[in-house]
C-alpha cells in the first residue's frame, strides 16, 4: 500500500537530486519537495534525512506540505481501490469503518 507511494517519492526525489554536478547554481527546496523528503525519511526511519528535511522550509509550510501529501495520497488510494477517501483514511489508521 505505502510501497506505491514511497516508490513515487523515491523517484521523485531521485529525479530531482543533481549527479555531482556544480556547474548549476542550487536552487532552494519547495515545500513539496520537503514534504516528500520528510514523509519519505519518516517511513524509511531515516533521521539525518528528517532533521535535513526539516531545515528546507518554515514548520508551517512543512506542514502543509506534509498534509496536502497525505490528502493526494488518500485520494489516489481511494481511488485505486474504489472507495471513499473516509474509509481509506480510517484504514489506513487502523480505525473501525464509520
Amino acid at each position: 500500500m505505502f510501497g506505491r507511494l514511497r516508490k513515487f517519492i523515491g523517484r521523485l526525489l531521485g529525479s530531482l537530486r543533481t549527479d555531482g554536478d556544480t556547474a548549476r547554481p542550487k536552487r532552494p527546496h519547495n515545500l513539496f519537495e520537503a514534504a516528500a523528503a520528510y514523509v519519505s525519511a519518516c517511513a524509511e526511519d531515516d533521521q539525518d534525512r528528517i532533521d535535513e528535511a526539516t531545515t528546507w522550509v518554515s514548520p508551517e509550510a512543512l506542514s502543509f506540505g506534509v498534509s496536502e501529501l497525505a490528502c493526494r495520497a488518500v485520494i489516489a488510494l481511494a481511488r485505486e481501490r474504489d472507495e471513499s477517501p473516509g474509509t481509506v483514511a480510517r484504514d489506513l489508521l487502523g480505525l473501525p469503518a464509520a
